[in-house]
């Protein structure tokens, strides 16, 4: 039987930056714009009562979408995936089975295909993690949200003047949104290190490592 953790709380963060220079800024030199990428806390609370803070880079959502050829727009889906994947086990970790619950979810995703397998359709991997997910809330941890009256309480006795939402995942919900630009880069990405497993590969326009721009090379028509 899996571990319930109820979900609680949803709040956006940003990674570091350098807007200044260390001290204060300095005349005539121009402050950076690099980092301060969005980063979701979501924090849960295990069945003992202990609290944890998940950490989820919004990049995670892109790659998952371009690992597994999800629609960008089905957050329901990413949110599901990159939520339980922390219990999904290591095959080759021989310390993690001495936990009964690992070797339920090692038995039950034996010989699925992951990401990276070769030869394999995009219907098929994905299809193969969501029974990694599924396996990993029938024996692992199944994260759920805690009531919102339950929430609403709490903070009432904290004394904060907020409403909790229906959903604890509603910021998430109501704030993401991927650029399909981004994820097809990373797309791009991992189809370039999946082509070249076994062989080298010959850069194309639509397969290419990183800063990379083939191009469709009409100046050669050009010059006849």
């Amino acid at each position: 039987m899996a571990e319930i953790w109820k979900i609680w709380d949803a709040e956006l963060g940003y990674s570091a930056t350098s807007l200044l220079e260390t001290g204060g800024a300095k005349a005539g030199r121009r402050a950076g714009h690099d980092g301060a990428e969005p980063m979701w806390g979501i924090v849960c609370v295990r069945p003992d009562a202990v609290a944890h803070m998940l950490i989820i880079p919004h990049s995670t959502w892109e790659w998952r979408a371009a690992e597994y050829a999800v629609d960008p727009d089905d957050l329901d889906t990413l949110l599901d995936v990159v939520l339980h994947e922390p219990w999904i086990p290591a095959p080759d970790d021989p310390l993690a089975r001495t936990d009964p619950t690992v070797v339920q979810v090692l038995q039950a995703t034996h010989g699925l295909p992951t990401c990276w397998t070769p030869g394999v359709s995009d219907a098929d991997r994905l299809a193969a993690h969501l029974a990694r997910v599924q396996a990993v809330k029938t024996y692992r941890a199944s994260l759920e949200p805690e009531r919102q009256q339950f929430r609403q309480d709490v903070l009432a006795y904290v004394g904060l003047d907020v409403t909790a939402p229906p959903d604890p995942l509603e910021p998430v919900k109501a704030m993401t949104r991927l650029d399909p630009a981004r994820v097809q880069a990373r797309r791009l990405a991992v189809d370039w290190y999946r082509s070249n497993q076994d062989v080298p590969t010959m850069p194309s326009y639509s397969l290419k490592p990183p800063a990379t721009w083939m191009g469709r090379k009409p100046w050669a028509v050009a010059r006849g």
